[in-house]
C-alpha cells in the first residue's frame, strides 16, 4: 500500500476519512471566525441550490459541485488581498463566493440569466469576475495553473499574488510540471493549491498517480506542505504562510489540500466507483460541522450565534433562487455587448 509518509497517512487512511494533515490553528477573533463559517454556510447552501435547480431542468448543461471541499476555498480566500488574481477551476462555485463574488450574480449565471455575472454565458464552468480577482475558471484540467502562473508576471510589479486551484488529477498533466517549472526558475508569486479529493473524475488517484503528490513541487525546489482541506482554520492557516511567502519574493509555494467531495464528479455521476464506507466515513469530518463546532469550543461562540448565521444564510439564499427564477434571460440584440471595437 502507497503511504503518505510526510503525515504518517496511509491510503488506507484517507480512503476511512481518518486523516489528520499537520494542523496549526488560524489566530482570529470570535467575529472573523464566525465570517469564515459563513462563507462556508454559504457555499454549501448555495450548492444545494444548484443541485436542486439542476434536478428541475433551471441549470443548463452539467455542473461539478463543491460540496465537502468548501473550507479549501474559504480558508485560502479569505488570506488574499485586493489585487490579488485567482484561477479556478469547473468546480468553482465555492472559489468565487470565497472571493465575494455576489451570489445572486452567480446564482443567476448558472441559470443563464441576463443578470448573471457574466451576462448568461458562462454557465457553470466559465465564470470570470475580474472585480474581484476571478481571472477565470478553467474547464481545462490544470489550466488554471497556467493561467495564475501566468498571472503572476504581472503580479510581481504590484506586489500581489495568484492562486491556482487544480486537483488530484492535473498533477498528472503537462501544466503541472510546466508552470511550477517556470514559476521556480521566475520565482513568481503564486500560491499552487491540489486539492486532492482522492479521484481524478471516476479513478483513485493512488491507481494512477506514481510517488506522492507533495514530493512533486519539492523536486522543483518548491516550499510544499499539506493541509487538512476539511478545517476551514487549519486551512487559512497554512494559506496565511504561504501567501505571505509569496508575498514576501520567496518564490512560489504548494499547498495540498487533503480533502473529499460529497457527490459525484458531475451530476451525470452517481459516484458508484466509491469504497464502501468510504463517504460516511468522510461525512463525519463535514466541513461545515466541523467549523461550526470550531467556532465554539475554539473561539467563544455561542451556539445560538452559530444558529443566528444558519438562518441569515439560508433566508438570503431563498430569496437568492426566486429572484435568480424571475430574472430575464439575455437577448439577441446584447450579443456583442462585451466585445470592444
Amino acid at each position: 500500500m502507497q503511504s503518505i509518509h510526510h503525515t504518517g497517512i496511509t491510503v488506507s487512511d484517507l480512503r476511512s476519512g481518518a486523516m489528520r494533515a499537520p494542523t496549526e490553528v488560524a489566530s482570529l477573533s470570535k467575529d472573523q471566525a464566525l465570517t469564515l463559517y459563513q462563507t462556508v454556510r454559504l457555499i454549501r447552501v448555495f450548492e444545494e441550490t444548484v443541485q436542486r435547480l439542476f434536478l428541475r431542468g433551471e441549470v443548463h448543461g452539467t455542473t461539478h459541485l463543491y460540496i465537502g471541499q468548501e473550507a479549501v476555498a474559504t480558508g485560502v480566500g479569505s488570506a488574499l488581498a485586493a489585487g490579488d488574481r485567482v484561477a479556478a477551476t469547473y468546480r468553482g462555485h465555492g472559489h468565487a463566493l470565497s472571493l465575494g463574488v455576489d451570489p445572486q450574480a452567480l446564482l443567476d449565471e448558472m441559470l443563464g440569466r441576463a443578470t448573471g455575472v457574466c451576462g448568461g454565458r458562462a454557465g457553470s464552468m466559465n465564470v470570470i469576475d475580474l472585480a474581484h480577482g476571478l481571472i477565470g475558471s478553467f474547464g481545462i484540467i490544470g489550466g488554471s495553473m497556467a493561467a495564475a502562473t501566468g498571472a503572476a508576471l504581472s503580479l510581481r510589479r504590484t506586489g500581489g499574488v495568484a492562486v491556482a486551484y487544480f486537483g488530484d488529477g492535473a498533477t498528472n498533466h503537462g501544466y503541472f510540471h510546466e508552470c511550477m517549472n517556470f514559476a521556480a526558475v521566475n520565482r513568481l508569486p503564486v500560491v499552487f493549491v491540489c486539492e486532492n479529493n482522492l479521484y481524478g473524475e471516476f479513478t483513485p488517484w493512488e491507481d494512477v498517480t506514481a510517488g506522492e503528490i507533495i514530493d512533486r513541487p519539492r523536486v522543483y525546489g518548491i516550499t510544499a506542505s499539506q493541509v487538512d482541506g476539511m478545517d476551514v482554520f487549519a486551512v487559512r492557516a497554512a494559506a496565511d504562510a504561504a501567501v505571505a511567502a509569496a508575498r514576501a519574493g520567496d518564490g512560489p509555494v504548494f499547498l495540498e489540500a487533503l480533502t473529499y467531495r460529497f457527490v459525484g464528479h458531475s451530476r451525470s455521476d452517481p459516484a458508484a466507483y466509491r469504497k464502501p464506507g468510504e463517504l460516511d466515513a468522510w461525512r463525519e469530518r463535514d466541513p461545515l460541522k466541523l467549523a461550526a463546532a470550531a467556532v465554539v469550543e475554539r473561539f467563544g461562540a455561542s451556539a445560538d450565534e452559530v444558529a443566528e448565521v444558519d438562518a441569515a444564510v439560508d433566508a438570503r439564499m431563498q430569496d437568492i433562487a426566486a429572484r435568480a427564477l424571475d430574472a430575464p434571460y439575455p437577448q439577441p440584440t446584447g450579443t456583442y455587448s462585451e466585445f470592444r471595437p
